[in-house]
């Protein structure tokens, strides 16, 4: 009999219970866990450090675009493989990789909508595509929604995200685009309409040495990389130690190279304001 007539019980240890994925993120820059459904409702800005996460084109229009009136262009066009490259992993497989992945055709989309009312081109680059590099059909799409913004006398808005330049896969057929839509936006400047660019993290490389750079206003996110060759590439090669924060937006501010950096949360108001002035 147990003690003081009391009967014996079995302890029975359950097992700890283990936190489902997919519903924190670590901020990359100040290591805070945020729960993802308020990283979300905040457009994905860290609340403590003000770290802006990287968007996909998809959440890049919709943050930008009023809403249900995007219209995309070229929905479907896909880029061959002139060079038949064969590396670790051929372009194909590539290409095929990460169209699964993503579920876009290639690095870019492209289109027409309302922004606060006011009808706009808008394209966007995504940098989880072959990092977002330029090859053919980047290309073309943006030659394409700039022609069309000519055409019809509507502003452009490209906001970057290229962390690739142009597309090594692809060879001189990528680096032929960094001309050609450099062409086409000296077609939409002469005719007296307004292109603004919208640099994010990162904007590298051929993409900003072309259509990136070459703006009537370059607006950028805070804190982003924006650049041609990667600080550590400068750094090994002029073997000397880069100044704290170059590259990143506030730097090229301070030194003239873009015309404003805006939070995301004023991000379409601020855009809306500049069509606005320069229309």
């Amino acid at each position: 009999m147990a003690l003081f007539g009391k009967p014996k019980y079995t302890i029975v240890r359950s097992k700890k219970k283990e936190m489902p994925e997919g519903l924190w993120t670590k901020c990359e820059e100040c290591d805070a866990t945020l729960y993802n459904k308020n990283l979300e409702e905040n457009l994905k800005v860290c609340p403590k450090c003000n770290y802006h996460f990287v968007l996909t084109a998809q959440e890049r229009i919709k943050l930008l675009l009023d809403e249900g009136t995007f219209e995309e262009f070229d929905a479907d066009m896909t880029t061959c493989d002139p060079l038949e490259f064969i590396g670790p992993k051929t372009y194909k497989d590539k290409l095929g990789q990460d169209q699964a992945s993503t579920g876009l055709k290639d690095a870019i989309i492209s289109g027409t909508g309302l922004l606060e009312k006011k009808k706009v081109i808008i394209a966007a680059t995504d940098s989880r595509f072959i990092m977002g590099s330029m090859g053919s059909v980047v290309g073309e799409k943006i030659t394409r929604a700039i022609e069309y913004a000519t055409k019809n006398k509507l502003p452009i808005i490209i906001a970057s995200g290229s962390g690739g330049g142009a597309r090594m896969y692809e060879g001189m057929y990528s680096l032929m685009q960094m001309a050609k839509t450099c062409a086409a936006l000296s077609y939409h400047h002469k005719a007296g309409l307004p292109y603004i660019s919208v640099l994010t993290n990162p904007t590298m490389a051929g993409v900003m040495a072309s259509f990136a750079g070459v703006a009537d206003v370059m607006v950028a996110e805070p804190k982003a990389l924006i650049g041609f060759t990667g600080p550590r590439v400068i750094e090994q090669t002029i073997r000397q130690k880069l100044p704290a924060g170059f590259q990143r937006s506030e730097f090229l501010l301070d030194h003239g190279l873009i015309d404003m950096i805006v939070h995301r949360k004023s991000l379409k108001s601020t855009l809306r304001q500049l069509i606005d002035y320069l229309s």
